[in-house]
């Protein structure tokens, strides 16, 4: 292997051959398109995260601060959709997936490397209708687009939704996509049992997308033909049923939430075992953990409709099947403590980001069984309790793993280090900006501050000036991690081939990987996380 002399990385690799634009807008190498997809998605997650900080500087004090109620409603509108369906739920499977899956099958590529290429391009188109909405009459109902509201406002929400819907497809190609190279393409001597852990998250992540996403599909469609023909389908003027559409909507978007979180937990299994030096505890249990939770997404969307009017006996088994959600979730968490208990701990930064999951996470998931009880639930519903949870769930869980896996994979993919010192400094930032933010909301929640509200009584102020400040030192966290994972492309320290010690298949190719990703066919000798059998090397 040749050393390119400028910048000491091993040549070729994927970064830099082929060269040109037009080799990356027309390419068909999963890592590429892995990366374009990482690009986009950052993008919009800074979109998303600049409205955020916008809707706390209005509730920092009682009044209009720097909005009116209408452009407030437009902002918290777009920040939802925005994180949600461009950033949050193709985040790890999109970027991160794209990138490694392969890598960790010992694959040269996806099964359908063409396919891949489209979902990306109708991802971005998707994307775009989205931006066209946000600069034409911004859509004002909430992420939920719940009707009648959204059949009647002038709010674009044709053209929202429309790119929602396109977005929608590059997300079950992509599941279709995986699953089929899971299948098929694992390098000889991979039995199903001895993949690493976050192929199983993908995996069935995988399945609900294909299944689950074209349910969202049909209720866009079903929207965008009320408002443009005036069928009445959910709109109660036109003979239509607001709550059926709760019904399509909750039967995707509850699941969706396992899209988002899935991949996540495969993440931090991987790093949890690597940064313990130990053998993953229990791993067939977290492999059909993820599975159970893929089955059980699907059966309990009417927990976000206790109030809406359902049958009371519906109400209880819906709240049942809550309940049941915390079995696998809660075999992943105690399996990865008992992973923790009495290995070899380092606190590199992927590290830092296991323990902000496993402490926020777990909060989240706590929190959920509270609002999954139907007494508690009728008086948190539509409270600041149901942004704090759904945050620490989303952000405290999937975004958590997800900056852990960027660092975990940084020096992979880029073949440099970043500075541990300033992500140490950055993870302070987050994980107490974080808790500034949100845990003042469970706060006003049980108070009785509702949420979406433009305005509040006096005696919210303080904990909404408190929470506002919060997310500008959780802004300020980020800021500093651009700086440095940058920083680190262009000027920092060589990483080599496997600066964790880590034991799947993506540490034994060169970092950056080659285009083919192996220079030579890689051999299956242990498995992923045989650390009391296996001595491996860190090589920074």
């Amino acid at each position: 292997m040749s050393v390119n002399k400028e910048s000491f990385l091993p040549e070729p690799n994927f970064l830099t051959s082929p060269k040109g634009l037009k080799s990356w807008l027309l390419t068909l190498d999963h890592k590429r398109i892995g990366l374009m997809y990482l690009f986009a998605i950052m993008f919009f997650f800074m979109i998303g995260g600049i409205f955020a900080v916008l809707i706390r500087l209005e509730l920092l004090q009682i009044g209009e601060t720097i909005m009116s109620a209408d452009t407030y409603n437009r902002m918290f509108t777009l920040h939802g959709a925005i994180m949600i369906f461009l950033f949050i739920i193709p985040a790890i499977p999109a970027a991160m997936g794209n990138i490694m899956l392969p890598i960790m099958l010992g694959a040269k590529d996806v099964a359908f490397p063409r396919l891949n290429l489209a979902s990306w391009y109708i991802y971005i188109g998707g994307s775009l209708f989205a931006i066209y909405s946000m600069a034409h009459g911004a859509v004002d109902t909430g992420w939920t687009f719940y009707t009648p509201y959204s059949t009647s406002t002038n709010g674009a929400v044709i053209s929202m939704t429309l790119g929602v819907f396109i977005i929608g497809f590059s997300s079950i190609l992509t599941g279709l996509n995986f699953i089929v190279t899971i299948h098929k393409l694992r390098l000889p001597g991979m039995t199903w049992f001895k993949m690493p852990l976050f192929i199983w998250g993908l995996y069935a992540t995988a399945i609900i997308q294909v299944l689950a996403t074209p349910v969202l599909a049909i209720t866009l469609i079903l929207l965008i033909l009320e408002r443009t023909l005036g069928i009445g389908i959910f709109d109660p003027a036109m003979g239509g049923d607001p709550v059926l559409f709760q019904h399509f909507f909750w039967f995707y978007s509850h699941p969706a939430v396992y899209i988002m979180i899935l991949p996540g937990m495969g993440i931090i299994s991987e790093m949890v075992a690597v940064f313990s030096h130990k053998r993953i505890f229990g791993y067939k249990a977290i492999a059909f953990s993820s599975l159970g939770i893929a089955f059980l997404s699907f059966l309990v969307w009417g927990h976000h409709m206790f109030t809406s009017g359902q049958s009371e006996y519906a109400a209880m088994i819906f709240s049942f099947l809550t309940f049941m959600v915390g079995i696998p979730s809660g075999i992943k968490t105690f399996n990865w403590l008992a992973t923790l208990f009495r290995g070899s701990i380092t606190f590199e930064a992927p590290m830092l980001y296991v323990f902000a999951f496993l402490f926020l996470f777990t909060i989240g998931g706590l929190t959920g069984i509270f609002l999954g009880a139907l007494p508690v639930d009728i008086h948190l519903h539509d409270t600041y309790f149901v942004v704090a949870h759904f945050h620490y769930v989303m952000m405290g869980g999937t975004v958590m793993a997800f900056l852990g896996g960027i660092h975990y994979w940084w020096p992979k993919i880029w073949g440099r280090m970043y500075s541990e010192a300033w992500a140490r400094v950055a993870w302070v930032l987050i994980f107490v900006g974080f808790n500034m933010t949100f845990f003042t909301q469970f706060l006003l929640g049980t108070k009785g501050m509702p949420r979406r509200y433009f305005d509040y009584l006096p005696q919210f102020e303080g904990m909404h000036g408190f929470s506002s400040v919060g997310s500008l030192v959780l802004g300020a966290g980020f800021i500093v991690m651009a700086f440095y994972l940058i920083h680190a492309i262009f000027k920092g320290r060589l990483a080599g081939d496997n600066p964790w010690g880590a034991l799947t298949l993506e540490w034994q190719t060169s970092s950056p990987p080659p285009p083919e990703n192996f220079l030579k066919d890689p051999v299956f000798t242990h498995g992923p996380y045989d650390y009391d059998t296996v001595d491996v090397q860190r090589t920074v």
